[in-house]
C-alpha cells in the first residue's frame, strides 16, 4: 500500500486525542482533521467546529477537504446511523467510515438487542429478561424470583448513567417503575433486568473487517468517583493495561468462548461489521462473562490501550476497508501503560467549566498527556467534566504509575480531583499470589 490518505476523526474526548496521537505517526496519513477536537489536538490535526451529529454538515465538510476516511469516536454518531447516512449518498459513498452501520452499532445502543443477540449465538452472559412501559407490575413479580443485588439497565444510550445496582428489593421496585416511566427518557422506556454476576472485570478490544478480527490489549478500568471504588458511577477515573489476571489462558477462553462466536453471529445475522468492538467482561472463577459490548474503543481504556499498540493502526484501518485485515501484522508493546484521569469539581454531578489549566512544559519520555475536557481560547481551560488522562508507562505496574501520578502531580487546574488509588487492587492481587 503505497497511498496516503487523508483521515477526519470525529469526537472531543481523550480517546479522540489518543487516537489522533497514534494516527497522526502512520506512515500512510497525508493530512489528519478532527471535528470538533480539543484544547490538546491542535498540534496533531486541522480542527472543524462541527457536532459529531450533524452528517450533512460532516458531509460537506469531508467533499470540501477531499476525505478518504471516517473515524468515529463516539457511539452516538454510530448509533444514529452516519455509516447509513454516507452509504446511500451517491457523493459520499466512496468515503471509508470506521465504525459499523447502525444495525451493527445496536451491540451498544440496545442492551435488549444485545442480550438477545448473545444468547442467541450461546455467548457467555448473565441470565436476563427485558420489560417495557405498562409492564411494571410484571417487572416487581420477576424482582421477587431474583437475589440482590438486583441489577436495571436501561436499553437505550444513557451516557453511562443507565445501570443501576440495588440491594434493597423495594428500593430495586420503586427504581424499575421510575425508569420505565422516564427516569432516562426515551433510554429507559425499556428496561433490562439482570442477574449480579460477581467477580473482576476486564475489558477487550477487536479491530474487526467484518470477516477477520485483530486483538488489541486488554484493559481495566475504574469507574466510581471515589477511592476503594466508592461513590456514584463515572465515565471512567483510569484505567490500566496489560492486566495481571488476563492470563494467555484465560484469554484464549475469552478468544473462543465470547470473541469469536460474536465475529461469527454477526455474520450470520447478516450484519457487516467493521469497526472496533469493546467486550466489558467479568472474570467469574475463572470463567469470562459479557456484561456489555460497545461499538466503539472505551474511554479512558483507550489510552493506555493504543499506546500499547506498536503497529500501525491507520494501517489496520485502510485494510479493513478492502476486507484484508488478516493480512495485519500486529506487534503490542511489552511495557505496562496506566492512565490516571484529572476530573472538575462536583463531578459526575454538576461542575463549572472555564477554569485556567496549568501543564508541566516538557514530560517525561514515559509520560503521555492526553486532552479529555478541554478548550483552547486566549487559554486552556477546563470543558468538561473529565478533563486530562495522565498516562505513564513503565516496565512494570509500579513504574507506569509512578510516571502517571508524577505527571498529575504537575498538572493543576482549580477543584482538580482524582483517585489515588487506580491499580492498586492489582498490586495487591499480585502480591497475594506470590505469598
Amino acid at each position: 500500500m503505497n497511498d496516503k490518505f487523508n483521515v477526519l476523526i470525529l469526537g472531543s474526548g481523550g480517546r479522540e486525542h489518543t487516537l489522533a496521537w497514534k494516527i497522526a505517526k502512520s506512515t500512510y496519513l497525508n493530512q489528519l482533521y478532527i471535528a470538533p477536537g480539543n484544547g490538546g489536538t491542535f498540534n496533531l490535526a486541522i480542527h472543524a467546529d462541527i457536532d459529531v451529529l450533524n452528517f450533512e454538515q460532516i458531509g460537506l465538510f469531508c467533499i470540501k477537504n477531499k476525505i478518504d476516511i471516517i473515524v468515529v469516536g463516539p457511539e452516538d454518531p454510530l448509533v444514529n446511523g452516519i455509516n447509513n447516512y454516507f452509504c446511500a449518498d451517491n457523493t459520499l459513498n466512496h468515503i471509508y467510515v470506521f465504525g459499523p452501520e447502525s444495525n451493527g452499532a445496536q451491540l451498544e445502543g440496545s442492551k435488549d438487542f444485545s442480550k438477545k443477540f448473545m444468547q442467541r449465538h450461546h455467548i457467555p452472559t448473565a441470565k436476563f429478561k427485558t420489560f417495557t412501559i405498562g409492564q411494571e407490575k410484571e417487572a416487581c413479580l420477576f424482582l421477587e424470583t431474583m437475589e440482590a443485588p438486583y441489577v436495571l439497565k436501561a436499553d437505550g444510550l444513557a451516557a453511562g448513567k443507565g445501570v443501576l445496582i440495588i440491594d434493597n428489593l423495594a428500593e430495586a421496585k420503586n427504581s424499575i417503575i421510575e425508569m420505565l416511566n422516564g427516569k432516562f427518557g426515551a433510554a429507559s422506556s425499556k428496561v433490562v433486568i439482570e442477574e449480579f454476576l460477581d467477580g473482576i472485570e476486564v475489558s477487550y478490544f477487536t479491530i474487526n473487517d467484518g470477516k477477520n478480527f485483530v486483538l488489541l490489549p486488554e484493559a481495566k478500568d475504574y469507574k466510581r468517583i471515589g477511592d476503594g471504588d466508592k461513590g456514584l458511577n463515572t465515565g471512567g477515573m483510569g484505567a490500566v493495561s496489560p492486566v495481571l489476571f488476563a492470563t494467555e489462558e484465560f484469554t484464549k477462553k475469552v478468544i473462543s468462548s465470547i470473541i469469536e462466536p460474536t465475529v461469527k453471529g454477526l455474520i450470520a445475522d447478516g450484519i457487516n461489521y467493521q469497526g472496533f468492538i469493546f467486550f466489558g467482561l467479568i472474570n467469574v472463577n475463572g470463567v469470562p462473562k459479557v456484561i456489555e459490548y460497545n461499538c466503539r474503543m472505551g474511554d479512558p481504556e483507550t489510552e493506555v490501550v493504543i499506546p500499547r499498540l506498536k503497529s500501525d493502526l491507520l494501517e489496520a484501518i485502510v485494510l479493513c476497508k478492502k476486507q484484508k485485515l488478516s493480512e495485519y501484522i500486529i506487534e503490542i508493546e511489552d511495557y505496562y501503560a496506566t492512565t490516571v484521569m484529572a476530573v472538575s469539581k462536583g463531578y459526575p454531578e454538576s461542575y463549572k467549566n472555564g477554569k485556567t489549566i496549568t501543564l508541566p512544559s516538557i514530560l517525561d519520555e514515559n509520560q503521555l498527556l492526553f486532552h479529555a475536557g478541554t478548550i483552547k481560547k486566549d487559554k486552556l481551560i477546563t470543558n468538561g467534566g473529565r478533563v486530562l488522562a495522565c498516562t505513564g508507562l513503565g516496565k512494570n505496574l509500579t513504574k507506569a504509575l509512578e510516571s502517571s501520578y508524577k505527571l498529575i502531580d504537575v498538572t493543576d487546574f482549580e477543584g482538580i480531583n482524582f483517585r489515588r488509588d487506580i491499580g492498586q487492587d492489582l498490586l495487591k492481587l499480585k502480591n497475594e499470589e506470590q505469598h
